[in-house]
């Protein structure tokens, strides 16, 4: 495993479309895989009325509910790729004109109405590439 930076780390969550939101429901932890973009540094994520999140976030008045959002890609037969996860605030973004922007930014990947979006506010990126160890000795020779 080798650590990614912060910059890397977010260029690969931004390169792919689907993730996973942590957060907490009933003081469990819950899990939601959701599609998502990456919009000036922060995951947006769309989400429908009756969601278990959205209750969370609206509860949670500023700064934010503190969520994880984790994203990855890896080979189940090399079992090589990478998995990031950032943990920051997540909040509902209210404001009609950013709200139709994060619409037309992110489709929704099921077909049910998603009249909600969320922004994660990365503060704690962190992440790693799993490599294959043979490549790892050729590059440091």
């Amino acid at each position: 495993m080798v650590p990614l930076d912060r910059a890397e780390a977010l260029r690969l969550v931004g390169s792919v479309a689907l993730g996973r939101i942590v957060f907490t429901r009933h003081a469990l932890p819950a899990i939601r895989p959701v599609n998502h973009v990456l919009d000036d540094g922060a995951v947006i994520i769309r989400t429908h009325e009756g969601a278990a999140l959205v209750p969370a976030v609206e509860q949670a008045g500023a700064p934010g509910v503190v969520v994880a959002y984790e994203a990855d890609v890896i080979d189940p037969v090399t079992r090589l790729g990478w998995s990031v996860v950032i943990t920051g605030y997540a909040e509902l973004i209210t404001d009609p004109g950013e709200l139709a922007r994060c619409r037309a930014l992110l489709q929704p990947w099921v077909d049910q109405r998603m009249d909600y979006a969320v922004r994660v506010r990365p503060d704690l990126v962190t992440g790693f590439r799993l490599t294959d160890p043979e490549e790892q000795e050729e590059q440091a020779d």
